[in-house]
């Protein structure tokens, strides 16, 4: 890590240290860690807007080309919270952009340097990598890397996540703040375990308002737990009708804002290569403290690989499959047999 970042400041000349390390007090850790492929000056390029949504695992290359090609050329920022540059080179690659640089947050403060801020703003793409989404929601909410953020999705230009990236970029979000990864066994014997924990007026794009996003669903056996969210969020509620996007992993939506038009890729080959459109029926028979969710007939229309659009505007998709999910007691059915 050390020698690529150092490669990088040799590359790009002195002044260049300050931004690659972040300012600190005295004897403290740096607030963040910066690296760059490309040009570094900043360009400014005419971009088209573009949601991308993956559920983590292997990166879908259609993401980059795709962003890379509504932004423009322009130049395009990773954002994430562990990690080094992994992404640099390889999006560069794809994306065919001016330069692709890497922010590596460390602490809150980073959310308020001039640098990072300017960064972020001045990108014509941005990705949010996987990771713990509740160091976004610590570090990011209510700071100026918010507003940045929301500001370059307002241009319009692309904006994407994969896995915690993509929990962020819902209205609504599953924000994992205790120690463990909500699971379905918990969330559904119990909607208000410790671990079920949500956030919301985070980031704001259009089509993924009323949405709460979930990832790694069938690897990770999450549908039930998304459930679970769709409960808690029409019980609470944030919402009088819950809508929920979930992918498996090695699995993007692309979604275009200009209409809410959304479609899925994946990688090759992928055996569950799927995104779940999922929506509630009112509220959940029972949902309360230490009990089972009691939640019937919340729809899931179930789209794949190159298989059919979904329109999130008037919620409605063309091929793919339509089937209901019911919690009760803790366990999950279905009405086409199988949950996924």
């Amino acid at each position: 890590m050390k020698r690529r970042l150092f490669r990088n400041v040799a590359r790009f000349g002195a002044a260049f240290l300050t931004a690659a390390l972040g300012s600190a007090p005295a004897g403290a850790e740096p607030a963040y860690r910066f690296y760059i492929v490309g040009n570094p000056t900043d360009v400014v390029r005419a971009t088209r807007g573009l949601l991308v949504l993956q559920g983590g695992g292997d990166d879908v290359d259609e993401n980059y080309a795709a962003m890379g090609e509504r932004g423009g050329g322009g130049d395009f920022v990773v954002l994430r919270a562990s990690g080094a540059d992994e992404y640099n080179q390889y999006v560069y690659d794809l994306c065919r952009c001016d330069s692709v640089a890497t922010l590596v947050f460390a602490s809150r403060r980073a959310a308020y340097d001039p640098f990072v801020i300017a960064t972020v703003r001045n990108a014509e793409a941005i990705w949010i990598a996987g990771g713990d989404q509740s160091n976004y929601v610590r570090m990011w909410k209510d700071t100026p890397v918010e507003q940045a953020i929301n500001f370059v999705a307002a241009k319009p230009a692309p904006i994407g996540g994969t896995s915690a990236g993509m929990a962020v970029l819902g209205e609504f979000s599953y924000s994992a703040m205790s120690a463990e990864s909500l699971t379905s066994e918990h969330a559904l014997a119990d909607p208000y375990h410790r671990d079920l924990t949500l956030a919301r007026g985070f980031l704001a794009f259009s089509p993924l308002q009323g949405i709460i996003t979930d990832q790694h669903l069938h690897e990770r056996d999450r549908i039930g737990r998304t459930v679970a969210l769709l409960a808690r969020l029409v019980h609470e509620g944030w919402a009088k009708e819950g809508r929920a996007v979930a992918a498996d992993r090695e699995t993007a939506l692309h979604v275009d804002p200009a209409d809410g038009t959304a479609r899925v890729f994946a990688t090759k080959d992928h055996e569950t290569p799927y995104v779940y459109f999922m929506s509630t029926p009112g509220l959940p028979e029972r949902c309360a403290k230490g009990q089972p969710l009691i939640y019937r007939n919340v729809a899931v229309y179930r789209i794949g690989r190159d298989a059919g659009t979904f329109d999130l505007q008037h919620w409605q998709g063309s091929g793919g499959i339509a089937y209901t999910l019911t919690a009760e007691e803790g366990v999950l059915s279905s009405s086409r047999g199988e949950i996924y």
